[in-house]
């Protein structure tokens, strides 16, 4: 699977952005797709995933309630809408193809076997 995530910039704080990622190869509609976020000098944290056909979620709490994940399995496309953005949501964005079909709790970054090359999110206050 070949990612490619577009939609980062700058914003300021209150805004907000709509990461997208384009996928090809592998049957899109087979796999979960997720977003997660790297800040410089910390490790790699999740911040959403959808299932295959988008009728579930799951959204680490730092973001719950401000950001929310969909697909168009028609146009290969997951989307990340960020609203009411913080200055601490500042990051490089990844978009990531999970192995799987469901949404699984572990959040962890094995789960996902193909990533983008990242977009960069700042929001300043």
């Amino acid at each position: 699977v070949q990612l490619q995530a577009s939609g980062g910039g700058l914003v300021q704080a209150g805004g907000s952005l709509r990461l997208s990622c384009a996928a090809s190869g592998r049957t899109f509609s087979s796999y979960g797709m997720g977003w997660f976020r790297q800040d410089p000098g910390k490790e790699r944290e999740f911040v959403a995933a959808i299932n295959w056909s988008g009728s579930t979620t799951d959204y680490a709490d730092s973001v719950k309630g401000r950001f929310t994940i969909s697909r168009d399995n028609a146009k290969k496309r997951v989307n990340l809408q960020m609203d009411s953005l913080k200055p601490e949501d500042t990051a490089v964005y990844y978009c990531a193809a999970s192995r799987y079909s469901a949404v699984r709790s572990e959040r962890s970054e094995s789960d996902f076997g193909s990533w983008g090359q990242g977009t960069q999110v700042t929001v300043s206050s």
